[in-house]
């Protein structure tokens, strides 16, 4: 399995301006514009860090999941929520040639937490032998800032505030997640379990 980030996060999403005045009542920051570029940095890593311990994307954007086979015959977990729409479906054969699979083979089953490709018949189309299928598909809240749940967009902020509390701390103490952190992100938390058929 490769998941890719076809899309990032446009700098412009990113609520930079919330942001500066959540630091100001913090910790006395100075507006002066001349760190705009390292606090985008601190809310992309807060951004990244929370997602990957949710297995949630926060903000919409595409990915490309490729696999070399099904794990089942008649439905495919896909490794990331929620999940917006499936925009593709691509077959690769051996040589590399590509083929679009017909979008009436197959059907989005929506769930916060394990959503799946389903086959609109019996079984999902045959992957090539020796060759992959790529699923394209969108994910995320929404497109806008104001799309997060209050409880996520509050963790990322208070992550990217200790990214800028601890940018000159060295080893755990720097990177460690805070426990008010780790309480609001909680109930997003994908509770993963073996041996599951559909699971990527």
């Amino acid at each position: 399995m490769m998941l890719s980030e076809e899309s990032p996060v446009a700098a412009g999403v990113l609520p930079l301006a919330a942001f500066k005045e959540h630091l100001r009542l913090g910790a006395g920051f100075a507006d002066d514009g001349g760190q705009d570029a390292l606090l985008e940095q601190y809310l992309r890593a807060a951004l990244a860090a929370i997602e990957a311990r949710i297995s949630k994307v926060l903000l919409a954007r595409e990915f490309r999941l490729r696999l070399s086979h099904w794990r089942g015959g008649q439905a495919q977990s896909l490794p990331l929520a929620p999940i917006l729409a499936v925009t593709q479906v691509v077959m690769v054969s051996s040589d590399g040639a590509e083929s679009v699979v017909d979008p009436a083979r197959y059907r989005l089953e929506p769930d916060m937490h394990r959503p799946r490709l389903c086959a609109s018949g019996w079984l999902l189309p045959a992957v090539p032998s020796g060759g992959a299928v790529e699923i394209v598909f969108e994910a995320g809240f929404g497109p806008a800032w104001d799309d997060l749940p209050p409880d996520l967009a509050q963790a990322v902020m208070l992550l990217a505030a200790q990214y800028h509390e601890t940018r000159q701390a060295t080893g755990a103490a720097g990177s460690a997640v805070p426990f008010g952190v780790m309480s609001l992100i909680e109930r997003w938390r994908t509770v993963r379990s073996l041996g599951g058929g559909g699971a990527a």
